[in-house]
Formats: C-alpha cells, structure tokens, sequence
C-alpha cells in the first residue's frame, strides 16, 4: 500500500511502514492515523510479512508529535471521541500484533511519537534521534498512552521526571532508562535494522505468534495467572508442525523449515 501518508514495502518476510510527512517532520493527524492503521492490517493479513519495521520518511523526524494546528482546532467531546479514541486504537494495534514490530527511530521522536515508540516490541535509534513527552510545553500531557505505557516501562521517578519537564532526551539516555534496545550511528540504522528483522523473520510465525501473546499477558495478570496461561500456551504449541520440525532439525543438524503450521 502506498499513500501519500504512508508509504509501506515487503521484503524477504519483512514489512516496511514509513510515516510519510517528511516536510511536517511526519506530524500525526486522523487521516495519517487511518492510513497507518490500515497499512498495519494489511502488514498483518499478509502470512509472508512477519516481523514489521516502522520509521519516519526523511532525515530528521521519526515522529515528531502531533499536528499542532490540527490540535489546536479541537475541544473536548470532539478530541475525546476523534481523535484521542483514534490514537489510542492504533498505537494499541502494533502492542497487540501478533507480528513483532520493529521501531526504527531515524529522527525526533515527540509526543505521540514517543508514545508509538513505547507501544513497539523492539527499538532502535540514530545517535542523533531525540526523544520526549513533550505535550506538558502546550499546556497538555500525554494522551496517546504515555502516561500509562512509560511508568511500566521506566522507573516511576524517571517517568515523571520527563512528563513533568516535557525536555528532549538523547537516544543514548533512552536507551539507558530502558526505552530503546540499541543506539546506532545514523547511517547503519537501517542495516542494523534490518538484519535483527531478518533473523526474527527466519523463526517460526506461529511460535512469534504464540510468544508474543504470551508476554502480553505478563502486563495483564498476577503471576500465578500468567504461568498458567504460559504453560497452557507453550503446550498447545507442540501440536504444531513447526515445533516438531524445529526439534528434529537440531537433532539432525540442519536448518528448521518453517511453514508457520
């Protein structure tokens, strides 16, 4: 799918979502978030797509918040049943995926930039990316889930520390409060990228599948629930051809075939 909001491609079961608004450092408004949603439900419909890459078109911006003017036209049943219930659907959807998603931070990542970022399994970043909640210097807070996704991601001090400040952080600094996975030179992001999409593509889709819902629930349950459910899932999983492909390949000492079945 191309747009001129969205532009997506597919390679060797990787899928490729570029937030497409380069001259507006890719500023989210509800014709970008409609496009980014259903190029999302394509990536995921398509069973040859099985991990996700997301990064921003252009060189300074992955996300840079959202579209201030279009913000400021807004009050508050409006932005409670548009815009905010929009955001809060999609960047929701790449949590829930069952494909493992990639962010490819390139650029400034504000706002609901940083906000998809923390709804992503994986991030990388440029060394020269910045990153922060910024929404609390136009007299809001984060609405596109930051105020419930970093305190469960960071120290709670750390969390409110940011929002409360709403200042720029390096991607250095992200990465050692535990936002972003790894930090790159600029112009090795997308081969670093690439070559971790690579290696979580070769997996099996249905145990990717299986995996990341498991991990979902640890948000969601007790412990004790969330072993439960893990050892029900893990089991299910050995009716699978892939599992049983997987085991006799080590034990034959050759590469696993999946099929995803």
């Amino acid at each position: 799918m191309d747009s001129e909001l969205i532009v997506t491609r597919r390679e060797a079961g990787i899928g490729r979502i570029v937030l497409n608004r380069p001259q507006l450092l890719n500023a989210i408004d509800i014709p970008m978030l409609l496009a980014l949603e259903s190029a999302l439900i394509d990536m995921e419909d398509d069973t040859g797509v099985r991990v996700v890459v997301i990064t921003g078109a252009g060189d300074k911006a992955f996300l840079a918040g959202g579209d201030i003017r279009d913000l400021n036209s807004r009050r508050a049943l409006e932005h409670y049943e548009q815009f905010a219930d929009l955001v809060h659907r999609v960047f929701s959807r790449f949590e829930d995926s069952d494909k493992p998603n990639i962010a490819a931070v390139n650029g400034y990542a504000l706002g609901g930039g940083m906000e998809l970022i923390l709804a992503t399994d994986i991030r990388f970043a440029a060394e020269t990316a910045r990153l922060g909640l910024t929404e609390i210097n136009l007299g809001l807070f984060p609405g596109g889930g930051g105020t419930q996704r970093l305190p469960r991601q960071v120290p709670s001090c750390v969390a409110r520390e940011l929002m409360f400040s709403g200042r720029h952080i390096t991607a250095a600094e992200a990465q050692q409060v535990g936002i972003i996975n790894r930090v790159v030179p600029k112009e090795q992001l997308d081969a670093e990228v690439d070559s971790l999409a690579r290696t979580i593509a070769s997996k099996s889709a249905l145990a990717l599948k299986f995996l990341k819902r498991t991990i979902r629930q640890a948000d969601e349950m007790h412990l004790s629930a969330g072993l439960a459910y893990e050892r029900s899932m893990i089991s299910l999983l050995f009716e699978s051809a892939d599992a049983h492909e997987g085991c006799s390949a080590f034990l034959e000492k050759r590469k696993p075939k999946f099929t995803g079945q």
